[in-house]
């Protein structure tokens, strides 16, 4: 049965008093991952954002007990967090909150061990596409063509795509998620926290600074980012790969969201929005992704 936003208890799931920036998105996505899974959560939570937005103290931000820890350690520390609760007998979702930078970049050798171990821990990469809290870096996860402090006329290189990196670890659980659509994500957490095994979610997480929109739409652009087929919605678990339902409605070849609609709300894109030639880098990575999907999508589904 579907999640239903009106179910849930108007309760504090953020604390008052953080230092999120307006329309902030892991503030949104914090508060829906405490509506998935409730009290029985502990973050790990590595240097970023929203670090700073829980202030370093725990709960003093965020109505989470938080355990911080520098970059390139979160998914070890969350491993050994999970076996001290299981020696005492606990069965306690141990979630890693962690930004691009601190996923594909310098903690990818503790998260890649972690999945390859087969860790009991659900991993959630906070994606805003770049270093945000250091000065707004590129990352490997840094979109082709985006505007960041240290790509001044776009980013060359394609976007590292982690979710089918993470797949070919070979883990029970991978999905991806957008903060434009929190029942989806509400959703996946749910199904993540009932599975033995490493847990992986890329949630897309629109930053109205980095990405320099106004802040009033950082639903909507995390949902356009899903309408114009270039975030794909996707669940593989138990070795098969399900597109998911909001991503159905536009994949290959009913779109019908140009990616124009998605840049144009966007600062960190004006150089693309300005020459439609441009354009086809976006389009191109759309097609590129759809491409992998639907090769694992007919693989894993067509398997005896």
């Amino acid at each position: 049965m579907p999640v239903r936003l009106s179910d849930f208890p108007r309760i504090r799931y953020g604390m008052p008093g953080n230092a999120a920036c307006p329309g902030c998105p892991e503030a949104m996505g914090l508060r829906y991952v405490k509506m998935a899974l409730g009290d029985n959560a502990v973050l790990v939570m590595p240097a970023g954002c929203s670090s700073v937005i829980q202030g370093y103290e725990p709960k003093s931000g965020i109505n989470f007990p938080i355990m911080n820890i520098v970059f390139a350690s979160a998914a070890s520390l969350a491993s050994g967090m999970k076996a001290a609760f299981e020696s005492q007998g606990k069965d306690v979702n141990v979630v890693v909150w962690a930004g691009d930078g601190g996923t594909g970049d310098i903690g990818f050798q503790a998260l890649s061990g972690a999945a390859e171990r087969n860790d009991d821990i659900i991993y959630i990469c906070v994606d805003n596409e770049a270093y945000m809290n250091t000065g707004i870096q590129r990352s490997s996860l840094t979109p082709a063509g985006a505007w960041t402090t240290t790509t001044w006329t776009g980013k060359k290189e394609y976007k590292k795509n982690l979710p089918m990196i993470m797949i070919a670890h070979d883990v029970p659980y991978v999905a991806t998620a957008s903060v434009g659509y929190p029942q989806d994500f509400i959703d996946k957490l749910r199904n993540a926290s009932l599975i033995r095994g490493f847990k992986y979610i890329h949630l897309l997480a629109p930053c109205p600074v980095g990405w320099k929109f106004d802040p009033r739409y950082t639903a909507k652009i995390g949902q356009l980012a899903v309408q114009t087929g270039l975030w794909p919605l996707f669940e593989y678990m138990n070795g098969k790969l399900k597109i998911s339902p909001f991503s159905r409605l536009y994949r290959r070849p009913e779109r019908k969201v140009p990616i124009m609609e998605y840049i144009k709300l966007q600062g960190r894109f004006a150089n693309l929005a300005k020459d439609p030639e441009k354009i086809k880098i976006l389009e191109k990575e759309i097609e590129r992704q759809w491409e992998w999907i639907e090769i694992l999508e007919k693989a894993t589904n067509n398997k005896k």
